[in-house]
């Protein structure tokens, strides 16, 4: 049987014993049976792993012992920091975008509002929503195996996105242009250690915001021939970088 991962959000010290939340202890009681004795994996963010071992399981509390740290600098990091700029998109697919680029090993995801984007979110929907995202990513991290959860931003305008950007590569997946994603990273002589992708919302970047994307830095770049949806185009430009300058494909 695969490893079993949870994701706890406060630190973790070996030797102590602590309740797992409620819908932890939920999936490792009733869905996957585990019970006292057996072993799993807890980690807190940090990049390392602690071994623990369940103490009791019943009436929907699992406490578990927390064992000895192993690994210490998140070894399934990928040495290129990708951030991904996704416009805002329905719930499902924003969720599907965030696990699926966890799980190709994005460090951080900056949700961007757009003219075209048919989710708007502001003041305590916003918060709801950013709370539900940590979730899924953390959920993602559990089931791929990376210990270091990938930072969630805020949703924020394009503006704002980009210019909270690092140094690096940027580029905006636009069905319009005709400079290839692979060429453009090849050929780009800044430092390789930061790429930023932009996606655009369904029915795309208006070409003002194009523009605007054009004036930080970003340069337009083409998928393939064909027109992809929203969170199609950006699990298949991470997959393309990742296998071009990160570590997808990578013994």
């Amino acid at each position: 049987m695969r490893e079993v991962r949870v994701y706890l959000p406060a630190p973790l010290t070996s030797g102590e014993r602590l309740l797992l939340p409620a819908t932890a202890a939920a999936h490792v009681s009733r869905v996957l049976r585990l019970a006292a004795g057996d072993a799993l994996a807890l980690f807190d963010g940090d990049g390392a792993e602690h071994d623990a071992v369940i103490e009791s399981a019943r009436g929907g509390r699992v406490e578990v012992r927390v064992g000895a740290r192993r690994g210490s600098g998140g070894g399934r990091e990928s040495p290129l920091r990708i951030t991904l700029l996704q416009a805002l998109a329905r719930g499902e697919k924003m969720d599907w975008v965030l696990q699926k680029a966890t799980e190709l090993g994005v460090a951080r995801i900056v949700p961007v509002a757009t003219e075209r984007s048919v989710v708007q979110l502001d003041g305590e929907r916003a918060d709801k929503r950013l709370a539900h995202w940590h979730g899924v990513v953390a959920a993602a991290c559990e089931q791929c195996g990376r210990s270091v959860l990938p930072e969630v931003q805020a949703p924020a305008t394009l503006d704002a996105a980009c210019a909270s950007l690092p140094p690096g590569l940027r580029l905006a997946m636009s069905p319009e242009a005709t400079l290839p994603l692979a060429t453009a990273l090849a050929a780009r002589a800044e430092p390789r250690d930061h790429v930023s992708l932009l996606i655009g919302p369904e029915g795309g970047l208006t070409e003002a915001e194009l523009a605007q994307a054009m004036r930080a830095g970003f340069v337009a770049v083409a998928l393939g021939p064909r027109v992809l949806r929203t969170e199609t185009a950006a699990i298949a430009a991470l997959g393309i970088v990742q296998a071009l300058a990160g570590d997808l494909g990578a013994a």
